[in-house]
């Protein structure tokens, strides 16, 4: 079983670009850089909904998500230590 192959954006844009040239076809772009030109449809139409923002990758949104949580975490354990103190403080107070 071949591995899936994944492409830079820069890749990318460059065979969109290629194959944007008049008298070019997918295919031969396609032939030229071993990729299906079907790949080079699929890119133009991201390119074409997604101006700039197109091929940024599967890894931003996770990242940016993970990041995220941490932070709510840490938070999440400051009031957590706190609470417990001050529960610490409050109890040894009336004895």
């Amino acid at each position: 079983m071949r591995k899936r192959r994944n492409y830079s954006a820069e890749f990318k844009r460059e065979a969109v670009a290629l194959a944007s040239q008049p008298g070019v076809t997918k295919s031969q772009i396609g032939r030229e850089l071993d990729i299906n030109p079907n790949m080079i449809t699929r890119w133009q139409r991201e390119m074409t909904a997604n101006g700039s923002k197109a091929f940024l990758g599967q890894g931003v949104a996770r990242d940016e998500e993970l990041a995220s949580l941490k932070r709510e975490n840490n938070r999440l354990r400051k009031e957590r230590d706190f609470l417990k103190e001050a529960a610490a403080f409050f109890a040894s107070d009336r004895k």
